[in-house]
């Protein structure tokens, strides 16, 4: 059995997602149980709407949400941190909120994890002040994965919280990335690309080229320098790249996702001759509006922390906050921060090698 602390006031929408996304996550993982942390009353107005609306499977959730040994509770506090409040001020005056709390149960070791959909800025800087770093890494990364053409996933970092970044943390971004691919992906030996703007050694600046050096010289399944379309192509497994690269890169896909389905539903109505192809192709749409469906990728690692913390899309919806708990479940059951400590003493271990070799 394992725990999930998860900011309930979080996200833009707050407990009417974050409320069901919980309830059904346990209803269908029953070695899971998960502390609900938020305003009280507004947290069983949620429970009680839950429960209306799904009619079939009460006595389920009942033994679920049971105040006497169910699998999910409650921890009230009325303080919460908004999504437009700056890092600074959540450090200063954010002791009792809901995202505090659930980051001083990853600390101290009473949940396994913790789900957020709130602010990304004070969710990194309550993170590096509450449950701090792994030994020896830098700065943490955010960590997803990406759609591609095999189905599994590129994963991509950083995402955000670096905007810039040295060929150092470049290189701590591949070894955490790797990582994140195996534990959540599941993927053996991944294989890793830098993001530049050719795949020529050459290409790039001065960090990029001695990132591309120290890569070369990790034990890192490195392959070379890899272009944006390479993401979706699935060339490699891991995608390194500093934050504004990556949320670009990040934002721009789901944009073109957007596009490519808008379009598509646009043309399937202009006509009578639409209308009837579009229901002859229902079940390849449904299948290819799947694929494009970024709410399936929800939940970014904020990976290098000693301990696991998952940020949701503040805009997600029951769907898309569910998968970002199962994300968040799965890095615990594969032991996600394991990993990384073991491929940074890795990399350590080699270094040390190569130097002694030089020296």
């Amino acid at each position: 059995m394992y725990k999930l602390a998860v900011d309930a006031m979080g996200g833009d929408y707050g407990p009417s997602i974050t409320v069901p996304a919980c309830v059904d996550f346990l209803v269908s993982t029953p070695n899971a149980s998960i502390l609900l942390v938020g305003d009280r009353t507004i947290i069983q107005k949620e429970f009680d709407i839950y429960k209306q609306r799904r009619k079939i499977g009460n006595s389920l959730v009942d033994e679920v949400c049971n105040p006497r040994g169910g699998r999910l509770t409650v921890r009230h506090t009325e303080l919460e941190i908004k999504m437009d409040q700056a890092p600074a001020n959540a450090l200063k005056h954010g002791k009792d909120s809901s995202l505090w709390i659930c980051l001083d149960e990853v600390k101290n070791g009473d949940s396994d994890g913790a789900v957020s959909a709130g602010n990304t800025g004070a969710l990194m800087a309550l993170s590096r002040h509450i449950v701090k770093t792994i030994s020896g890494i830098y700065r943490p990364a955010i960590a997803s994965s990406l759609p591609n053409v095999s189905g599994v996933g590129t994963t991509v970092l950083d995402l955000g919280a670096n905007i810039s970044c040295d060929a150092e943390q470049l290189l701590q971004f591949a070894i955490m990335g790797t990582a994140f691919s195996a534990a959540v992906e599941n993927i053996t030996s991944p294989s890793v690309g830098l993001l530049n703007v050719g795949t020529e050694a050459s290409k790039g600046d001065g960090v990029l080229r001695q990132a591309g050096k120290l890569l070369t010289e990790s034990p890192i399944n490195f392959i070379g320098n890899v272009e944006g379309n390479d993401i979706f192509y699935g060339k490699v497994d891991v995608v390194v790249c500093d934050g504004l690269t990556g949320n670009v890169a990040l934002k721009s896909s789901e944009g073109l996702a957007q596009l490519i389905r808008h379009h598509l539903k646009a043309e399937f109505s202009r006509s009578l001759y639409g209308k009837i192809a579009s229901i002859i192709s229902l079940p390849i749409f449904k299948r290819i509006s799947n694929i494009l469906d970024h709410r399936t990728y929800n939940g970014a690692a904020l990976v290098g922390l000693d301990g696991v913390v998952f940020k949701s899309h503040g805009s997600a919806d029951e769907f898309a906050f569910t998968c970002a708990i199962k994300r968040a479940a799965h890095a615990i059951q594969n032991d996600l921060n394991g990993k990384i400590r073991t491929a940074v003493i890795g990399e350590q271990s080699c270094r040390k090698k190569n130097l002694s070799l030089v020296s």
